[in-house]
């Protein structure tokens, strides 16, 4: 059977306390999953309990920068079946931008990835699966964030690479465009999801629930390795 059930399956999601880590989260309790968010925020890990306000929850604070962390959270947790990555915090500029903010990219949301796999492998099941997040800049960049494109077309060879190294567990990336946050107040996030009506075949940016969608899809489908799947509304088309 290439397309398996949720039910009782345990998730880990770090980056799960909001967005679409949150949104996958609430998709997967709904579905009969255990789910463990991790994430930087406390106060946020508070708030996104009582939004599920499931006892199929659980939630860790947890730096995914750290690599002692990671590496003690997975052995706090032990065994599970899935793992997601969303977590990420970078700062985008152009090549002439200084160091830090060129390598925020690779060291805010390629490492952490890269580290949660190498931790959390001897606790995965070989019937499992890993779904790493990228983004569409990979394959449609756009002005004034160099490092941050290649650092999301890293991800994705990251992950093919991962599905040869690491078969029979399945690895694959979700790669989205734009996704409009609720309630956004900001002048650029706001001028960005303006934008991005004119660069998206369906002239919108997305919503967290189509991405977890997407990643819950990627669990699911036992014959699905090694690809990259881009829910952007046909960014890389337009």
């Amino acid at each position: 059977m290439s397309f398996t059930s949720l039910k009782d399956k345990q998730i880990v999601i770090i980056g799960g306390s909001s967005g679409i880590g949150l949104a996958t989260a609430t998709e997967a309790i709904k579905q009969g999953a255990h789910v463990i968010i991790a994430g930087r925020s406390e106060e946020k890990l508070k708030v996104a309990k009582k939004l599920i306000n499931s006892n199929h929850l659980q939630t860790y604070v947890l730096d995914n920068q750290n690599k002692e962390q990671l590496q003690n959270f997975f052995e706090k947790i032990g065994n599970f079946d899935h793992l997601f990555t969303p977590g990420a915090s970078y700062t985008l500029g152009p090549i002439t931008a200084t160091d830090d903010i060129a390598e925020s990219s690779f060291i805010g949301k390629f490492w952490p990835q890269y580290y949660a796999v190498k931790y959390a492998i001897p606790f995965l099941s070989n019937s499992g699966s890993i779904v790493l997040m990228s983004g569409a800049f990979s394959q449609r960049p756009l002005k004034g964030a160099p490092a941050y494109g290649a650092c999301n077309g890293a991800i994705e060879s990251l992950g093919k690479a991962l599905a040869v190294e690491l078969a029979p567990i399945r690895v694959n990336v979700v790669s989205p465009g734009t996704i409009q946050r609720e309630n956004e107040q900001k002048e650029n996030r706001l001028a960005a999801y303006e934008s991005y009506k004119s660069l998206s075949l369906v002239k919108r940016p997305g919503h967290n629930n189509e991405i977890a969608h997407t990643v819950l899809y990627l669990m699911q489908n036992s014959f699905t390795t090694g690809n990259v799947l881009f829910p952007d509304g046909g960014y890389t088309y337009h």
